[in-house]
């Protein structure tokens, strides 16, 4: 039985995890979604993959997630010719005509469409920031920008490119994300994140291509890490199903002393519009060689915990690191350790807008509360289309929430959000009978036991199926 910590946990598939005893393993451990990280995937090896966790999710019961995570508008230099090295002052010219390779004065850019959306004065970094210059004149007929170096280093092959002052003409889902896009809905991914978002409109162009090859809806993950996405972020978490706080690229857009801030401020939108949020990059890294994270690290996931998150995600370090399985021990343990905090401060406005799921709303969200006041173990509810699993989460109720559907496709997407547990039932009858009956099995399940207080969400009557509309309080005989 995987572990009964409510905050989940995202890991990153790669070499490193690629046998079936090595995915259980983690799972057992503590993994709740695994990540396809499209920037480096081979489809065989990724329907391989796919395969070996719905097969162990079969054989244990278990309902771990698969996420595919688009690559997005990545923009890179071409392959240098030898050790290129700059200096601060150098003047360098990047071109998009011909790809031969790097010298000190010209490098070749993979993004064409540059010298027409760069103008003079805006920064240009590559390597993850590690060199910084700026755009001194462009010549958009030769296909030509000149630059001036402000930080100087190492200039190597393929290097990704981040351009924060820069308006990209390049759209948010690429051929490559199409493609990929597509080899995901075809192979029914639980969830897909899209890099670089920066309007609504990246978003609605996802949602078209998945409403055009899926029958079934897959929720879409906003990554956020441009200063656009950032301003837009009203706009965005209004077209998505769940954020990415993707700090690797958020830190060398924007100066990484303004993440920690932004960092919180994106996990209080997310709560606000009651939508799962992950936090991302960076977390255990000094784990992919080491069994021992730093004390800073063991912080950063605590921290994130505090914050809010649903999810801590880990990448090269379940990916490519030595340590896999262990590196999920340990995240385990620090998320155990913080998540029952009264620390813990979730923002708790109840729902104000009147929609069509107002009353849903009202009673997911009295049903938290009535929860914590009468010290429930556990709150249930029956759904179709798991939007209450949604919202009973995000109001974080100290009690488990376990969600009972007969619509196995949402079974594992549930798995991403914080403290949810989901059982397929497909038993509708009366309400009384349904009732005693997921009672039974969250008490077989050992998430609640004699005497314990069960808050019941249903929709009635029951064999509708239609939007949650009853609350009842149970006592475990």
């Amino acid at each position: 039985m995987p572990t009964s910590k409510k905050t989940k946990i995202v890991a990153t598939l790669g070499p490193a995890c690629s046998t079936k005893e090595v995915i259980k393993k983690m799972i057992e451990e503590g993994v709740n979604v695994f990540r396809i990280n499209f920037s480096h995937a081979d489809y065989d090896d990724v329907a391989e993959r796919i395969r070996i966790i719905r097969e162990i999710n079969q054989e244990n019961n278990y309902n771990t997630a698969i996420l595919a995570d688009l690559q997005g508008p990545k923009l890179r230099v071409g392959v240098m010719k030898e050790d290129v090295v700059v200096k601060e002052g150098d003047l360098v010219t990047f071109q998009t005509t011909d790809d031969v390779p790097g010298t000190p004065d010209n490098v070749y850019m993979t993004y064409k469409s540059f010298p027409q959306d760069v103008k003079p004065g805006e920064k240009i970094l590559l390597d993850d920031g590690k060199l910084i210059f700026e755009a001194v004149s462009s010549d958009k007929k030769a296909n030509k920008v000149v630059c001036r170096v402000i930080q100087g280093g190492p200039l190597k092959s393929k290097k990704g490119v981040n351009l924060p002052n820069t308006k990209v003409s390049l759209p948010a889902l690429t051929k490559k994300d199409i493609k990929d896009a597509i080899f995901a809905i075809e192979n029914q991914v639980d969830w897909i994140a899209l890099s670089f978002v920066r309007t609504p409109e990246d978003l609605k162009d996802l949602r078209d291509l998945i409403d055009k090859h899926s029958r079934h809806k897959i929720p879409i993950v906003a990554k956020i890490e441009k200063p656009e996405a950032v301003e837009n972020i009203d706009k965005i978490v209004a077209h998505c199903d769940g954020l990415m706080v993707a700090r690797g690229d958020l830190g060398v857009e924007l100066p990484a002393h303004e993440v920690p801030l932004i960092q919180k401020k994106l996990i209080h939108r997310a709560k606000l519009a009651r939508i799962p949020v992950i936090v991302a990059t960076q977390m255990m890294e000094t784990m992919i060689t080491s069994l021992t994270p730093t004390r800073a690290e063991v912080n950063d996931v605590a921290n994130s915990v505090m914050d809010g998150a649903d999810a801590v995600m880990l990448s090269g370090e379940t990916s490519v690191g030595n340590y896999p399985v262990q590196v999920i021990e340990k995240m385990t343990q620090i998320i155990e350790a913080v998540e029952d905090s009264p620390l813990v401060q979730i923002p708790q406005k109840q729902p104000q807008i009147k929609t069509n799921r107002f009353i849903t709303k009202h009673i997911c969200y009295h049903a938290s509360i009535l929860a914590n006041d009468i010290d429930a173990k556990a709150i249930t509810t029956l759904t179709n289309s798991g939007y209450t699993a949604f919202q009973v989460s995000a109001w974080r109720p100290n009690a488990h929430i376990l969600v009972f559907t007969s619509n196995r496709r949402i079974l594992t997407q549930l798995n991403l959000l914080w403290g949810v547990d989901a059982f397929y039932y497909d038993k509708f009858v009366s309400t009384d009978d349904t009732i005693d009956d997921i009672n039974k099995i969250a008490q077989e399940s050992k998430f609640v036991s004699k005497g314990d207080l069960l808050v019941n969400l249903a929709a009635m009557p029951v064999a509708n199926k239609g939007m949650v509309n009853t609350l009842r309080i149970s006592e475990i005989e």
